[in-house]
């Protein structure tokens, strides 16, 4: 008994330790494991709106959610929880975005002349154009297709949020998220009835 006693102050003082070496509580833990866990799905949608390989959706999951702890202790509370997990998860997108535009013209002709083959290759049964999964992957990949700008307003609408949500999580004018939205959607309309 005097064992679990000591153990259990041991952590008690290991974890005050951290505490007052990183500046985080136990408050704070519990803080981000909760909005992780309810907004989980917001960032995974927003994620996958950007970046269609798996693999790298989960390293982007995993860097939005270190983002997320880093930032914890600023969070002032001046915009909704949801909001300013969105806005450290399209810092991030934007900031991955940057970096494989430079590496795109190069994977661009072997992606584009991939995706011609496997088109002609897998022609869909009327059956299959009907379900909701084909039609929200070639939503996906028309979104993918639309400019950053059109893709974060375009995203972030999709889940719901209001123009002012938007406009606080891109950090511009709600007249302006208007605007992008409406450009969004036209280009997404001429991308699909493309296919």
């Amino acid at each position: 008994m005097n064992n679990s006693v000591e153990l259990d102050q041991t952590k008690q003082d290991c974890f005050q330790a951290v505490e007052l070496h990183l500046g985080y509580s136990l408050n704070n833990q519990q803080t981000f494991t909760q909005w992780i866990s309810e907004h989980e799905k917001l960032l995974r949608h927003i994620i996958n709106g950007f970046e269609a390989k798996a693999a790298i959706q989960e390293e982007l999951f995993q860097e939005i959610a270190l983002n997320i702890w880093r930032a914890l202790p600023s969070f002032r509370a001046d915009a909704s929880v949801k909001t300013f997990i969105a806005r450290i998860a399209h810092n991030v997108l934007a900031t991955h975005v940057a970096k494989a535009v430079k590496t795109i013209k190069i994977e661009r002709n072997f992606d584009t002349s991939i995706a011609h083959d496997e088109q002609q290759c897998a022609q869909p049964t009327p059956y299959q154009l009907l379900d909701q999964n084909q039609r929200q992957k070639k939503l996906v990949q028309a979104i993918r297709q639309l400019k950053l700008e059109q893709q974060q307003v375009i995203t972030l609408a999709l889940e719901g949020m209001s123009y002012q949500e938007i406009a606080d999580v891109l950090a511009i004018t709600t007249n302006l998220v208007g605007v992008r939205l409406q450009r969004a959607k036209m280009a997404l309309m001429q991308l699909l009835e493309a296919r």
